[in-house]
């Protein structure tokens, strides 16, 4: 993986949090705080997974086992 993508899926992962905050405050008012959790799960979700998948590929290359290049 290069340094270049690696910072394009971190900018891509602090968005999807916005994302999901915006989702979840502005459906807030509408539908309900349950329903506006559940619509904004999947954003959250999909944030949470590939913040996980940065920290994994980040501590590989810290540890010398995979490079970035």
């Amino acid at each position: 993986m290069r340094h270049q993508t690696y910072g394009k899926l971190a900018v891509l992962a602090f968005g999807l949090i916005l994302v999901s905050f915006v989702v979840l405050g502005t459906t807030r008012g509408f539908v309900g705080f349950r329903t506006a959790r559940l619509l904004a799960a999947p954003t959250t979700l999909l944030a949470v997974c590939l913040v996980v998948f940065l920290f994994v590929r980040g501590l590989l290359a810290w540890t010398g086992l995979a490079e970035l290049e």
